[in-house]
Formats: structure tokens, sequence, C-alpha cells
């Protein structure tokens, strides 16, 4: 088809993050149980992670006023009802707000009466958003950790089994605490494999021990948003050519493999997800995994034509900017890039080409998606 390539991309990775946005993942979520809607009423419920907001907006319509606590990211809880107790933290690197809103997650679930439900809405980014740190661990140390886990190019799932090991509320620790009769988990995946247990670092995951039913349930993941984003670039009437979680390795080693397929790709679309690793250098400038993905995928197609490449979060967010990643093409790369990437300052660079990708908050989070299109 003809028409601006930078639109084209970012109207099929839109078409992507909508189909899975928290108010409409959980709203459908819980209509499919629309005729037991009464038996599954909580009696509070609970929402951590970047689409916290959303997802508890969807259950408040859909359940009416019920006590609700929201954790979630700075900026990402507008719109929630007055009696909801908001509490925004840092991402990606706790603060104290952090403390403050794991030590309320851990009194709202311990003060549940006998016989009394619990929904619990989990998205990515709780790890950061909400900590109660083991005995003798401090907001200092919290804070060097996550700062050393970021850096060294670590996966999602091994960040998090250390994450697990200082916290009292992550791996099922929260949970331990309840002592009603049933507790009910609606989670958006924004990990490898949709398991309980990495998203959020287990923080709606249920103890080895526990007396309690047990339901959990993926709403949105990485698949989904994959599968619209094929669709919307099949509505178009472009070929695709190609629909992976292949994001999952270092950016230098992906910026190598999935750059030779840019080169060689036909007229359509390649549909690309997961989460790049990035190992940072002493003193980080500005930008996030897929600003940096973007600007090295930039070098790669240095000088073609006709290929526009974007590589954004699904969240709207990319490392602790605002922009939510880049959309490149063959003239995007310049003579100080390579010293930008280098620093881990593409951010600055994109910014200056007028390359990078703002949405604000998209309501969701499901790792990352690259829309590649070649008219």
């Amino acid at each position: 088809m003809s028409g601006d390539p930078t639109e084209i991309v970012t109207r099929i990775w839109t078409a992507g993050v909508d189909a899975v946005g928290g108010y409409s993942a959980t709203m459908t979520a819980l209509g499919q149980n629309r005729q037991e809607q009464n038996r599954l009423r909580p009696d509070q419920i609970i929402a951590v992670g970047k689409a916290a907001g959303a997802m508890a907006r969807a259950a408040l319509d859909h359940f009416g006023s019920i006590p609700t606590l929201v954790v979630t990211k700075d900026g990402h809880g507008e719109g929630l009802p007055q009696a909801v107790r908001l509490i925004e933290s840092a991402h990606p690197v706790p603060d104290q707000r952090s403390l403050i809103a794991g030590q309320a997650l851990r009194e709202t679930v311990s003060a549940m009466a006998h016989g009394s439900k619990l929904l619990v809405l989990v998205s990515g980014g709780a790890s950061s958003l909400a900590e109660y740190p083991v005995a003798g661990y401090t907001l200092e140390d919290l804070i060097a950790l996550n700062q050393q886990l970021l850096a060294t190019g670590l996966d999602i799932g091994a960040m998090n089994v250390e994450r697990r090991r200082f916290s009292q509320i992550k791996g099922g620790g929260l949970l331990s605490g309840f002592s009603g009769q049933s507790v009910q988990v609606l989670a958006i995946s924004d990990v490898p494999g949709d398991d309980l247990a990495v998203i959020g670092s287990g923080i709606g995951d249920a103890p080895d021990t526990h007396d309690f039913a047990f339901d959990a349930q993926i709403v949105a993941s990485n698949a989904h948003a994959r599968a619209a984003s094929v669709a919307a670039a099949q509505a178009l009437e472009l070929t695709v050519q190609a629909n992976e979680e292949a994001l999952h390795d270092h950016l230098e080693t992906l910026a190598t493999t999935i750059g030779a397929r840019l080169r060689d790709m036909t007229s359509g679309v390649m549909v690309f997800g997961g989460e790049p690793t990035v190992v940072l250098p002493p003193d980080p400038g500005q930008g996030g995994r897929n600003q940096a993905l973007a600007l090295s995928l930039a070098r790669e197609i240095a000088g073609t034509d006709g290929i526009t490449v974007l590589v954004a979060g699904t969240d709207g967010s990319d490392g602790p900017t605002d922009a939510a990643g880049a959309i490149v093409d063959g003239t995007t790369w310049g003579d100080s890039a390579e010293a930008a990437l280098a620093r881990a300052d593409s951010g600055s660079y994109l910014d200056h080409k007028k390359a990078l990708l703002r949405t604000g908050p998209t309501g969701t989070n499901v790792m990352d998606l690259m829309i590649a299109y070649r008219d």
C-alpha cells in the first residue's frame, strides 16, 4: 500500500497495544464470569503495576463500588474514582513511596476478615513500585540492587529471582498474610512464558501452602498484542512476513540478526515482540532498551530506502524516559550515533533527529513490540 511509512508502523503498533489495554482485557475477563458475578464479587480490590489504574477502573465498572487500593507508576493513576486509595511510586528503581506502597498492600491483605474475597490485579512494573524488604534490608540496598540488575544485562526472569530473595511481599509473600476465603488474580503478562511467579516478581502468586481458594488468569500478553498487529497489517493489505517473540537477547545481537532480515525483506511487515537486554556503562545517558535497539537497527539499515522500523514499550515508557521508543529508517543513522550508543545516550540522539515516539501511559504492559515495514 502507499502512505506515510511512519503513520503505517504507528497504526499497526497502536492496534497491538490497544488490543491488550488493561481496561478492556480486565473487563473481558470479568465478563466471562458474569453469570457468577454475585458469587465472585470481591470484598477488596488491590491493583499493582503499570496497568493497575486501567485494570482497577474496569473492575469497579463491572462490580460497582468496592474498597480499592491501586499502586502504579507516576502519572498512571488518572481517571480513578476519588474513593480509590492511589499510591504512585517509582519505576524502574524504587523509592520511599515504594516502601509505603508495599506496607499498604501488606496491611490491606492482612486486615481482611475470614470468609472475605480478594481480587488482585497485577501487571508489569510491580517489582519496583511496591516493596516490603526482609529485615535488615534498607531502601538504599534496594536501590543499589535494582540499579545493578538493570545494568548487567540480565533477563527479567533472572532479575526477579534476585528481587524475590529480599522481599516479604514477592514470590507469594503478600498473599501469605491472607486469611479469607478466596483470591482471584487477573494478570497482564510482561514476561516470557506468562509465568505468574515472574510477573511483578510473583507479587500475585499464591504461597506454597495456603487454605484459601486460589484462581489466576492471564488476561493479556505479548502474543495477544502481536496477533492484533498482524490483523491490522492484513487489514491494510500488507503481507506479514514474521510474527515472532524474538526480542529476548542482547540488543547488539538482535541488531545484527534482525538487521540482516530487514535488509533482505521484501514489501510487507514483520512483527516482533519480547524484551531486549542491555549492559549499561557506569554513567549512562538518556534512553532505554527500545531506543537503543532502534538506533542499533538504524545502523544496520543505514542508506537503505523503503524500510521503516518502530521499536517501543507497550506501556508507553522506555526505561527512565518519557518516550515509548523510536521510529527509524535508512536516514536516521549519522556521525554521532555510534558515540551515543556507546554511552547509552540513544535517546538524546534520537530526540535531536525527531525520531522518538511519545504516547504517554497506555494502560497496559506486555513487554516490547517492534513493527518493521518495507514499502
